[in-house]
């Protein structure tokens, strides 16, 4: 967006709109003095929530005549306005900043940052409340509008949060081998097109295409770079609490059929297997791996990437195994009904799951592929873990935030 001088010079001529705002700055020593650092933050967020945008400071808010910045002072200005995107807004906004010279009409040139707003793929905060941009300025947006603006970038409105544009990404982060494994004969030739028609990529307003949430979490090696907390934090304890030591800890990344992958692999590792004679050798493990690969699949399959912050969990204790989800269960589903329907809140994840071949040693499974849609995972988790331990699995809603599943080890002696 106006990404030559003249196109920006264009622009101030025409003056603010949605998408277009300046701002003149002034310093007191080597701190910015105006504009105060909320209404800055109010601003951007505000941009953020609608449709994005370009800010450009060191242009006069009214006349808008170039008076630039002052040139000793645009590393301590470019400072000022990391801090306002990382500590004033929440979730924190990525912006891009670029420095330029432009040319006045006295034939000098004046330096000015130019700041590209995303639209976001999060809701933002900022001091002042929920803002929208509407016109040339910014309004807080009332209940109803934050209530719709919350469910479009959430559950499933007319675009589900997993289809949606990942605006701060270049559609080069996408990793060729990554996404040509999803290719069949049918398939488009062309990449792009391939691309648009999986929906690992999608245009923007102004058609520059980026990826989509699927498309960095399945086809970007470093996911968790763009979409913070998409990686599963496992932490296996030497007892039955969280006070207890920790044996083994390790974040897993990359794209989520790899996170199954290196997940199953940690809890294998790190679970207890014992051995009989009865009359010949007998192992048994702790827990059934094609039980913990079914939850590993739901988990990473059905959580709610749109809450920021939060992250899969994956505890082994001495006497049982917690995996908690971010989000509450899909649509109208309930604890109780959980192994007799199926509902998912990400599709295109659940679909591009299914075209994923299994990775995983998962023993009993008789998957081809990662996912399948008959629903056969939470009996498949109920069934062989209680077979193991004699106790049935158990499912739980926190506070309308997180589910927790808990599967008991076989107690073997």
């Amino acid at each position: 967006m106006y990404d030559s001088i003249d196109q920006l010079k264009k622009q101030l001529l025409l003056g603010e709109d949605s998408t277009f705002e300046t701002k003149e700055v002034n310093c007191s020593g080597s701190a910015v003095s105006s504009p105060h650092k909320n209404s800055m933050a109010d601003e951007l967020a505000a941009m953020a929530n609608t449709n994005g945008g370009v800010v450009v400071l060191g242009i006069h808010d009214k006349t808008h005549e170039i008076t630039g910045l002052p040139l000793d002072k645009l590393d301590s200005i470019e400072t000022w306005l990391r801090n306002i995107s990382n500590d004033l807004i929440d979730p924190p906004l990525k912006c891009g900043m670029q420095k330029l010279f432009v040319q006045t009409g006295n034939s000098n040139e004046k330096p000015i940052i130019k700041i590209t707003v995303p639209k976001s793929i999060f809701v933002h905060k900022s001091p002042g409340g929920y803002f929208q941009r509407i016109g040339s300025s910014k309004r807080e947006m009332r209940s109803e509008i934050l209530a719709r603006l919350f469910q479009q970038r959430s559950q499933n409105r007319i675009i589900r949060f997993d289809e949606q544009i990942a605006g701060d990404a270049d559609l080069n982060v996408l990793n060729k081998e990554l996404w040509e494994r999803f290719k069949t004969p049918l398939s488009p030739l062309e990449d792009l097109e391939f691309l648009i028609k999986l929906k690992l990529a999608s245009y923007d307003d102004d058609g520059v295409v980026h990826p989509t949430v699927s498309g960095l979490l399945m086809a970007c090696e470093r996911p968790e770079a763009f979409i913070p907390n998409a990686y599963i934090q496992a932490v296996c304890y030497n007892g039955e609490q969280q006070t207890a030591e920790q044996l083994d800890a390790q974040d897993i990344t990359g794209p989520l059929d790899q996170q199954i992958k290196n997940a199953c692999k940690f809890v294998r590792s790190n679970m207890k297997t014992f051995a009989i004679k009865d009359p010949g050798r007998i192992e048994t493990p702790q827990y059934s791996m094609n039980a913990v690969f079914e939850a590993l699949v739901n988990a990473v399959a059905h959580r709610d990437y749109s809450i920021y912050g939060s992250k899969i969990r994956l505890h082994i204790f001495s006497d049982r195994l917690e995996l908690y989800s971010p989000g509450t269960i899909p649509n109208t589903m309930t604890i109780e009904s959980l192994p007799l329907r199926q509902s998912s809140r990400n599709e295109l994840l659940t679909s591009l799951l299914a075209r994923c071949r299994m990775n995983v040693d998962a023993e009993g499974s008789r998957r081809v592929y990662i996912m399948d849609k008959r629903g056969e995972g939470v009996p498949v988790i109920l069934v062989e873990s209680e077979k193991l331990s004699g106790i049935k699995p158990e499912y739980l809603l926190i506070d309308d935030t997180e589910l927790r599943l808990t599967i008991f080890a076989a107690r073997l002696s």
